[in-house]
């Protein structure tokens, strides 16, 4: 980072590019400016008073006027602080939904670098920082600055040469404060980098609590667990050494401000040189003076962390977006996918395709073999377009899929997988999902899609059919459960290309006789790519390609293969025997 980024400029920059609502933070600083000056009025009214004392000079009036003036001030204070948390508040809402639209438009490779855990810690806690900010130390910074100039110019007046004893101490104060503060600012990023990371940890355990619980590694969890809240607690009392030499610096230099102040002003009222009142005063604006200051240290703290958060959230906000966001949109029924010359690697130090070549006509079936980590399931990546190619290019019809529109690319695709996703919610909302209109969907075309995939049966057999809970990630269902559920959600898009990627590799041999009964209706009209390990699923397929570490060496139909490739009549030999 480069000092400017240091600065606070990308800080300001990414507040004024949010939905600022201008009228409630005018109206908010103006109250609470008034209140302040309201406040800078009482330490004059209070010398008049003791320096003019008398019972005599009392009346209810007045006594009721002073009463009246502090109900309204506290109304207007209220009003003051209300608007201003108000105005934070929708300032990091603004930039919470920015954040959000920019996280759901990221490329896959971002989730594949960064976890899920500490993305939501930069969404929630990065934001918080800037909330705490904007809507509790910024007000207070602001009022603070106008009651010490408001304060500091009154004590000019009433007497200059008491007013220069006690700005001595500003000078001190910053000698001191300043390099706290940069230490500060090194300590905040750090632990706020260590608490995206804690986060991210936590989440990923409790997700896979299955594995952990079926692998008996409580114990490494748990050591995992205690270390990261050890660097917690680490950063945490670094950060509480800081407050700790602040805090009490702050009070020395107070309480040594005070003193001088007092005994100096003594003895200008024992000779006769300065009133009781106006020391009384001066006491009085000194305090207003005080107050604000040991507020400041909280402010410039905070001000540091929300440094080190804006770059957090800049760094997401200026990640580029999945390319062909705005593509042309097409049909891509009868339309054949041509892969020409394809290869991708996910490092310069990690090729996975090198020079894939092959075209699926309108209605075919591509079937996909080879040994694992071949690149199978990699292609599928491209072709759903969760990556870009390295080299060459793919064509639906004469048209480079980037130039398509991505979600008309993807809306045309139904895509089932080994491990098929699921989201926590009804089944209903899960046959549903991502479908533009879904409570636009009626209950007959739910069961249609549902009979189709040979899923109806099970569905009825709940209690509330549709509408019943599948748990996180679908735990309370099995694994043929789910995968008949993501081929009916397949059915409901009705795609012009379906993609299935080992789809009955993880299911007993009951299960996947049915879910195959199911695909192979899917698979009726459509143009069809698969990936199986089983070769009885792919041997009607009009072409089958092998791959082999990244590249294709081999190309035709399963007798064709069997016949010329060794590799490929080895695997069939020992599956289909």
């Amino acid at each position: 980072m480069n000092k400017e980024q240091n600065g606070l400029k990308p800080f300001i920059q990414l507040i004024l590019s949010t939905k600022i609502p201008k009228g409630a933070l005018f109206i908010g600083l103006s109250a609470s400016i008034i209140t302040t000056l309201a406040g800078l009025v009482v330490p004059i009214l209070t010398k008049n008073l003791v320096d003019g004392f008398s019972v005599s000079s009392l009346s209810m009036p007045l006594l009721i006027a002073i009463g009246v003036a502090f109900v309204v001030q506290a109304i207007i204070s209220g009003i003051s602080i209300y608007l201003l948390a108000a105005v934070g508040q929708k300032i990091v809402a603004s930039l919470r939904e920015r954040m959000w639209l920019k996280l759901v438009r990221l490329p896959v490779g971002y989730y594949d670098q960064t976890s899920s855990g500490e993305t939501v810690s930069r969404v929630v806690n990065d934001t918080s920082v800037v909330k705490d900010l904007i809507t509790d130390h910024f007000p207070q910074f602001i009022t603070g600055m106008i009651s010490i100039i408001g304060a500091v110019t009154l004590l000019f007046i009433m007497d200059w040469k008491m007013t220069l004893i006690m700005l001595i101490a500003v000078p001190v104060t910053l000698i001191v404060m300043i390099p706290l503060g940069k230490r500060m600012a090194k300590i905040s990023r750090g632990l706020q980098d260590e608490t995206a990371a804690f986060t991210g940890s936590v989440q990923q355990t409790l997700s896979e609590i299955r594995l952990m619980k079926a692998s008996t590694a409580e114990k490494d969890e748990e050591a995992k667990g205690l270390e990261g809240i050890g660097r917690l607690l680490k950063f945490g009392l670094r950060e509480a050494k800081i407050f700790a030499l602040v805090a009490p610096i702050m009070q020395f230099v107070v309480i040594l401000v005070i003193v001088m102040i007092i005994g100096y002003g003594g003895m200008r009222v024992a000779s006769g040189a300065m009133s009781t009142g106006t020391l009384v005063a001066f006491l009085l604006y000194l305090f207003q003076i005080i107050m604000p200051i040991t507020t400041f240290a909280m402010f410039f703290t905070q001000l540091q962390k929300a440094k080190g958060a804006t770059e957090r959230i800049i760094e997401i906000m200026e990640l580029p977006l999945e390319s062909g966001q705005d593509g042309v949109v097409k049909d891509i029924a009868n339309q054949p996918i041509v892969v020409k010359d394809v290869s991708f690697s996910y490092t310069e130090e990690e090729p996975v395709l090198d020079s894939i070549s092959f075209q699926a006509n309108p209605g075919e079936m591509i079937a996909f073999a080879g040994p694992s980590g071949g690149g199978k399931t990699t292609v599928f990546g491209l072709m759903e377009r969760f990556y870009e190619p390295t080299t060459g290019e793919i064509l639906v019809g004469d048209t480079p899929i980037q130039n398509v529109s991505l979600a008309s690319w993807r809306s045309q695709i139904g895509y089932v997988a080994q491990e098929s996703a699921m989201m926590a919610g009804t089944i209903r909302e899960n046959l549903t999902y991502g479908l533009e209109n879904p409570h636009e969907i009626t209950d007959d075309q739910l069961w249609k899609v549902a009979e189709m995939a040979y899923a109806d049966q099970f569905i009825r057999d709940f209690p509330k059919g549709l509408d019943t809970e599948v748990g996180e990630r679908g735990v309370k269902l099995s694994g043929g459960q789910r995968q008949r559920i993501a081929i009916a959600r397949a059915f409901l898009r009705d795609p012009k290309l379906l993609m299935m990627d080992e789809a009955t590799a993880s299911l007993d041999s009951q299960s996947e006789g049915v879910v195959q009964q199911a695909l192979s209706r899917l698979m009726e009209g459509r143009t069809t790519f698969v990936i199986a390990h089983r070769l009885s699923t792919i041997v009607h397929a009009d072409k089958i390609l092998f791959i082999e570490k990244g590249r294709i060496t081999g190309s035709g139909t399963h007798e064709e293969l069997a016949a010329t490739h060794p590799l490929y009549r080895e695997f069939a030999e020992q599956q289909l025997a």
